[in-house]
């Protein structure tokens, strides 16, 4: 279901970073992170180092450290050594709450673990209460109905956070049925109940609305300046900006070298080119 689900981006998937690496990225870029997010790409639980990306999150005093996993692969055990390393939240892709939905949205996936993954969450988050438990559901045509079964599942879960994510084309991917038609004609009757019902419980629902799901379907991209000088994509073939070298530079050094507050300056006040929107691709949330 990911983006990362095609075979090309599988077969890259098995590159990974050494972790002497992950130690100079920790001290050139981590001292100016709010969020550290483990996982986009690749299963991060595959990874031997993760345990030591949040000690050294932690080591930075990154304010919030998440990992998004499918959780085939956690056991409590493992939960509870992110929990005592610092981890803040767990974020659970999940994209299907029937056996045959998810088998077939999540590879190497069996619905028959989700049951007790969740029994495992909730019993660590005793010990570790400050622990967050948030679920990312991409909603498109053949699993949009699944969302009746939300509150049979959740029931008696300690959910935090729950985003409900209309399906887009941000990257390749085995699923290629984009279209929202199905959401938003059914956005009252099967999404509205769940924003509904997780305000009712003080669970924090993240949805867009129907009139912005039909907006993103039809805008143009914008300039993404602002955010590429946010978020700081790193992985086994780049770090940050392309020609941003992790062993000889630090965000301060390359920030000043490529006159970045400069850029900004300019995406914010100066006119944007003709053909340019201020509604992009990207949906806005609402957060209720």
């Amino acid at each position: 279901m990911c983006y990362f689900s095609d075979s090309e981006s599988k077969t890259k998937g098995h590159q990974k970073i050494d972790i002497e690496d992950i130690e100079l990225i920790a001290d050139s870029i981590f001292h100016r992170a709010l969020k550290l997010q483990i996982g986009c790409g690749a299963e991060p639980t595959l990874y031997k180092g993760i345990l030591r990306i949040i000690s050294l999150g932690k080591q930075h005093h990154i304010p919030y450290i998440s990992i998004t996993t499918n959780g085939a692969l956690i056991t409590k055990e493992l939960l509870n050594k992110y929990a005592e390393a610092g981890l803040n939240e767990i974020t659970l892709s999940l994209h299907g709450l029937k056996k045959e939905t998810y088998d077939f949205f999540m590879t190497n996936g069996k619905f028959e673990h989700i049951p007790e993954l969740l029994k495992n969450i909730a019993e660590v988050k005793h010990t570790y209460p400050d622990l967050k438990l948030r679920i990312n559901y991409t909603i498109n045509q053949d699993n949009l109905f699944d969302l009746v079964e939300f509150n049979n599942l959740f029931n008696k879960v300690p959910l935090d956070i729950i985003q409900l994510r209309p399906i887009q084309k941000i990257g390749n991917s085995v699923y290629n049925n984009f279209s929202t038609q199905t959401i938003v004609d059914n956005y009252e009757c099967i999404i509205a109940p769940i924003i509904n019902e997780c305000k009712r419980k003080g669970i924090i629902c993240i949805a867009p609305s129907k009139k912005n799901i039909l907006v993103a379907e039809k805008a143009k991209e914008s300039d993404n300046s602002i955010e590429e000088a946010t978020y700081c994509y790193v992985s086994p073939t780049t770090c940050w900006q392309k020609d941003f070298d992790y062993k000889s530079d630090n965000f301060e050094s390359y920030s000043k070298r490529k006159r970045v507050s400069l850029q900004l300056f300019k995406s914010i006040f100066i006119t944007p080119k003709k053909g340019k929107k201020d509604v992009t691709t990207k949906l806005n949330y609402s957060i209720k």
